[in-house]
């Protein structure tokens, strides 16, 4: 299965860092988080890549080069003309991904030992249109899922705006992982363009498409913080 890494990020709130840096290059213990997440998904067999690039892109660039791929298949989506967040990201990379009939997507930001195989599999024996990794972690946004696991509706925390499906009637309130498998039919059937989070496309679609969550307990690390760089170094080594 062919993975699609989000690297394009400005990463704000890792400043000072990426005010001359990619965020996806930021170290833990010594590492590169983007080397990191490579060779995460090379350990499951994972080896043809599409990585999207925006900010300080040339630096992940050179990077591949002296690295020699880390011996993958990886294609560069360039988005170094415009930032289009997840969804138009989703989009402008569509030329390496729509022949395939599912793909994979992780933020390169996330750093986890949640058991992609098994992942997968769940999401291709139950023929999902999505499959979300989520977890019970505390995030300031939610996805709401009824007891078959079916996205039912999102929630932001700290504002109390919602988004439903249907009514709540004692949902499951669980956090995104920032990772998803995907059927190629999503290209057909995305209805934004431009700059957008794919999570508004989910939630429009949760109505007609099964878009379902997979509840894991693994470790799982958002390095989004310089804070969180200290977290992830007592797990990742």
């Amino acid at each position: 299965m062919k993975a699609l890494i989000f690297a394009a990020g400005k990463g704000t709130r890792l400043q000072p860092f990426t005010n001359s840096h990619p965020k996806a290059l930021a170290e833990v213990n010594g590492i590169p988080l983007l080397e990191r997440n490579i060779k995460y998904l090379q350990s499951y067999g994972i080896n043809d890549f599409v990585i999207n690039i925006h900010h300080f892109g040339e630096q992940i660039v050179d990077f591949l080069k002296l690295k020699n791929n880390f011996g993958a298949n990886i294609e560069i989506s360039d988005e170094r003309n415009e930032l289009l967040e997840t969804g138009g990201g989703l989009i402008f990379a569509k030329e390496f991904l729509s022949s395939e009939e599912d793909f994979l997507i992780m933020n390169a930001d996330i750093l986890t030992d949640l058991n992609i195989s098994d992942f997968v599999k769940s999401h291709l024996e139950s023929q999902n249109f999505v499959t979300l990794a989520v977890s019970d972690r505390k995030s300031s946004r939610k996805l709401f899922f009824d007891d078959q696991m079916i996205l039912k509706g999102w929630k932001n925390v700290g504002t109390g705006e919602t988004r439903m499906a249907s009514t709540n009637v004692g949902f499951k309130e669980l956090a995104f992982s920032g990772i998803h498998c995907i059927n190629s039919a999503i290209f057909n059937k995305i209805k934004r363009t431009g700059k957008f989070s794919i999570m508004e496309e989910y939630l429009d679609m949760m109505m007609i498409e099964r878009i379902v969550g997979y509840e894991h307990h693994a470790n799982l690390i958002d390095v989004g913080r310089p804070e969180s760089i200290t977290e992830a170094e007592k797990i990742f080594l």
